[in-house]
């Protein structure tokens, strides 16, 4: 029994540690929740008692229950595991103190004496998903780690259980690559900068912005322990990336035997930066540096064997064959069990919008390629472009409804309750669905947060809500107390902004253009009486942060809108050769 064996034997052991050591107990998962009602409310967080057991209701939903009563000045929540316990406290601060915690701020005014309550609430589906890809780089590039504290506690609030961290993840693939030869050198031709992150991991953009410095892989790793520690004592289950093909140019200068193409040039970058190499799918090479990357990335972080990987984001495959896509999916998933027998991939559904060439045959070679159940399907822009009824509901994969709704960051204020709410509602009575949960995959957050907020509301419905009384009921709660003002804005609000998707291609955001087209689709005169409703109660409410982000945001949404108009009446003017109208 020599050394050799010895330090396989070892590697082995440290491997099966991290595997092992993402489950959290009961008791810590308690102390998690704990910890952050005294983050949250610290004056009051004695008055809640808070309880972890997962045999509640017997079965994987997530869970919780609520019980106060005029004997008991104690508030008591009891859930399936922290997250449920967490989100039982929204509710109870929520539902029943008119109380509010968002991205934009918090209103947190409980009553003096705590309201009774008697609640047994379960989620809809096993599932409640967060984060989109890009929310890495257009939201929480330069995040530390207060601020991601603050984003996990809101996470554990909302009850998600199954957010993307994917923080980190370079420092990793370095380890990889340099241990198969490539140079620090090299890499820096490879891996873009810190705001760039997000399409240099889809494949799109190789070293632009960068490169990235020894102290960035030293801090995101630190970071990424943090963020998966403090998710994990929740009960959360984090998706880690993968490995998706993409590697440096000179990985021919190691392997000059082994075939690799270019992949596809994406939004016209200069060939110095785009186009990253990518291994043929049949390479052994493919799966080695699969199994490679998770078992490193284990031994750092330790898994809950989710795995998040995207091979084709607004770029196709070099062969357009089923034959080529299913390799490619069956080498990625290979990679994956090679380290974790356990895992589930996890991809975005975003490929699909490349309706010319996913065919119902191409996706569906790439669906089936691995076994039924270990991959589950971000149907990422569901509330506007859903594709599992096109393919059969994903042709057996389970699959999660997502409001995408926001691209680029942008801050306008749009966005289609009433489709939200249909939407969810008749994914999960379609036929033979395999529908497992619901999730928000915006590409960036801080912007109309009642578009999400309602989307997680619906998470627990099983039928259609009244969209006006619960948008009622967002205004009393967001600002403390009910306001005919406040009220009367929200419902003129919804009635404008919140019925359709086209405000997202606002003109001020766009390309000066003779070709200009008009993105308003309702009346705009609802949106400036909203604004003269928030103002008239501007000072009464004007210490309520979220009372405030909304008055500057309505304001600049009137603003917006005036010149979208003005925009496109000196456009019309000038082709009219109208040249007075424009003195």
């Amino acid at each position: 029994m020599g050394y050799p064996f010895l330090l396989k034997s070892l590697q082995r052991l440290i491997l099966l540690i991290g595997l092992c050591q993402a489950y959290t107990s009961e008791s810590n998962q308690e102390k998690a929740v704990r910890d952050l009602l005294i983050r949250l409310i610290p004056d009051v967080y004695s008055s809640f008692e808070i309880t972890v057991d997962p045999t509640i209701f017997n079965d994987d939903q997530i869970s919780f229950k609520i019980l106060k009563t005029s004997e008991n000045s104690t508030v008591k929540i009891t859930g399936n595991s922290g997250v449920a316990a967490a989100w039982g406290v929204h509710h109870y601060l929520r539902n029943f103190c008119n109380c509010h915690i968002s991205w934009d701020g918090d209103q947190l005014k409980l009553p003096e004496i705590l309201p009774n309550a008697s609640v047994e609430l379960r989620s809809a589906d096993r599932y409640r998903y967060y984060q989109n890809v890009c929310t890495f780089g257009y939201s929480s590039a330069w995040w530390n780690w207060s601020r991601w504290e603050r984003e996990i506690d809101w996470m554990a609030l909302q009850g998600i259980n199954l957010p993307l961290a994917f923080i980190g993840q370079e420092a990793i693939f370095k380890r990889v690559f340099n241990n198969l030869g490539l140079s620090d050198a090299e890499l820096e031709e490879f891996f873009v900068g810190p705001a760039f992150l997000p399409w240099g991991r889809m494949g799109n953009i190789r070293g632009w912005g960068g490169p990235l410095s020894d102290s960035w892989h030293i801090r995101t790793v630190k970071l990424q322990h943090k963020i998966l520690n403090r998710m994990r004592s929740f009960g959360m289950k984090p998706v880690l990336p993968a490995f998706a093909g993409f590697v440096p140019r000179n990985i021919s200068r190691i392997y000059p035997d082994h075939e690799v193409a270019k992949a596809e040039r994406w939004n016209n970058f200069d060939d110095k930066y785009c186009c990253p190499s990518l291994l043929h799918p049949e390479d052994p090479l493919f799966a080695q540096i699969g199994e490679r990357f998770i078992s490193e990335m284990t031994k750092e972080w330790g898994t809950d064997h989710f795995y998040n990987c995207d091979m084709f984001n607004e770029i196709r495959p070099v062969n357009d064959t089923p034959e080529y896509i299913r390799s490619v999916g069956q080498s990625v998933f290979t990679g994956m069990k090679l380290a974790d027998s356990k895992a589930i991939w996890v991809m975005q559904g975003w490929l699909f919008t490349d309706r010319g060439f996913w065919t119902e045959e191409r996706a569906k070679a790439l669906l089936t390629s691995v076994p039924s159940g270990k991959m589950i399907v971000l149907d990422l822009n569901s509330d506007g472009s859903p594709f599992y009824k096109k393919f059969d509901s994903y042709y057996g994969q389970p699959f999660i409804w997502n409001t995408l709704h926001n691209f680029g960051g942008t801050s306008g204020m749009y966005g289609y309750l009433d489709s939200i709410g249909m939407g969810i509602i008749e994914a999960r009575s379609y036929k033979n669905s395999t529908l497992v949960g619901t999730g928000l995959t915006m590409e960036g957050i801080n912007q109309n947060y009642i578009v999400y907020d309602f989307t997680l509301d619906m998470g627990v419905r099983d039928s259609v809500t009244d969209v006006n009384h619960w948008v009622k009921n967002y205004a009393t709660q967001r600002y403390g107390e009910y306001n005919e003002f406040t009220d009367r804005a929200w419902l003129l609000l919804k009635r404008s902004l919140y019925t359709g998707l086209a405000g997202r291609d606002a003109t001020l955001i766009r390309r000066p253009s003779m070709d200009a087209f008009s993105p308003i689709f309702y009346n705009v005169e609802d949106v400036i009486l909203a604004w003269d409703n928030l103002y008239e109660v501007s000072n009464k409410f004007k210490g309520i942060k979220p009372f405030m982000h909304d008055l500057v945001d309505v304001s600049r949404q009137v603003l917006q809108d005036m010149f979208s108009l003005q925009y496109l009446f000196v456009v019309h003017s000038y082709k009219q050769r109208k040249m007075h109208d424009l003195k």
